[in-house]
């Protein structure tokens, strides 16, 4: 299905995508940050990466992505050609009929350049997922159920029910994971499956080969397409890149030790005091990051596409501010001859 399958630009060997979270940071309002992400999707539409993708998050004073189907729809208005979509949209939160209504309306404003990406998990602690869904529990078991039920939403074909507005085609359906679950799922229903080694390194290798084991040709698509997350970071020297990449460490400890807040910035981040522990955190937190110049860059994604055999590969950039953030996708942009 040409919507699923992107095209490698310049010298990379496979289609560059972009992962956004229209980061909030110290001293930067939500306003500002939405701001920075319409920039930034407009720049790497220009620089020709394939798609750019937002992430659903809630309670994190970080992040202004918590609500993926507004913000495509602004992103798609303000640029022309690149794929907008979610990574994900966290189906557990939502009712499949609701999902679809966003998106057959996205779909019928964009014909042709929207995705949706589903993920199992909350994408939040617990007590605002209950808010969410006025609900303690969610059973995983049920994923599978409302996948389909979406999948039939879309299509037209749910029992006395119509999801409306419908585009003109069904915008492609991703499955989201960072583990084996989802992976299995993607390929038994025969759909593009997206991985997050940038938060689950370890867990990469094992789920595309579960995947492409699981795979089931289907009618949207007849050979498995796997797409990973990962973090990284360019700028003009190594120091400057690790200087910009550790804010982004902090920022991570804080939200796993329960006290999320604005993204810090550099300054902040090589005042703070590390524990030995907090340190081995960061140390093993930066070492899953492509980091350095943009040479360097390069060599660590290609290394990393070579040993996954991934067929796409989406940067997410952890920066404090939208200039640092652009100029980074600029240099990776210049490594790989896309400028």
């Amino acid at each position: 299905m040409d919507n699923i399958h992107g095209v490698a630009r310049g010298t990379a060997e496979v289609p560059l995508s972009v992962l956004e979270l229209a980061t909030v940071g110290v001293g930067i309002t939500p306003t500002e940050a939405l701001r920075g992400a319409t920039d930034l999707a407009r720049k790497v539409e220009e620089w020709g990466f394939h798609r750019i993708w937002v992430a659903e998050h809630h309670g994190m004073p970080g992040v202004a992505s918590s609500s993926p189907a507004v913000l495509i729809a602004h992103l798609a208005a303000a640029t022309e050609r690149i794929r907008i979509g979610s990574g994900g949209v966290m189906l557990p939160n939502h009712a499949p009929l609701v999902v679809a209504e966003q998106f057959g309306t996205l779909e019928a404003l964009h014909p042709g350049r929207i995705d949706l990406g589903l993920g199992r998990a909350p994408g939040t602690d617990m007590a605002t997922a209950h808010a969410l869904r006025r609900r303690a529990e969610v059973d995983p078991d049920e994923f599978p159920q409302h996948v389909n039920e979406l999948t039939a939403f879309l299509d037209g074909t749910f029992p006395r029910i119509q999801a409306i507005p419908r585009g003109p085609q069904r915008p492609p359906i991703w499955l989201l994971g960072s583990s084996g679950f989802s992976a299995k799922l993607a390929g038994l229903l025969g759909l593009p499956f997206a991985f997050a080694h940038h938060f689950s390194a370890a867990n990469t290798e094992p789920a595309l080969e579960l995947y492409r084991a699981s795979f089931r040709p289907s009618e949207v698509l007849a050979e498995p397409y796997a797409m990973i997350g990962v973090s990284a970071l360019a700028a003009e020297t190594e120091e400057e890149a690790y200087r910009q990449a550790l804010p982004g460490a902090l920022s991570f400890l804080r939200l796993r030790s329960g006290t999320p807040g604005p993204f810090p910035t550099p300054e902040e981040a090589h005042e703070y005091e590390f524990s030995p522990m907090e340190a081995e955190f960061v140390r093993d937190r930066l070492s899953n990051v492509a980091l350095g110049t943009p040479e360097q860059v390069r060599a660590h994604l290609d290394e990393l596409r070579k040993r996954t055999d991934a067929d796409e590969l989406m940067i997410t950039t952890m920066v404090h501010g939208t200039e640092t953030r652009i100029r980074s996708y600029e240099l990776i942009a210049r490594a790989y001859g896309l400028i």
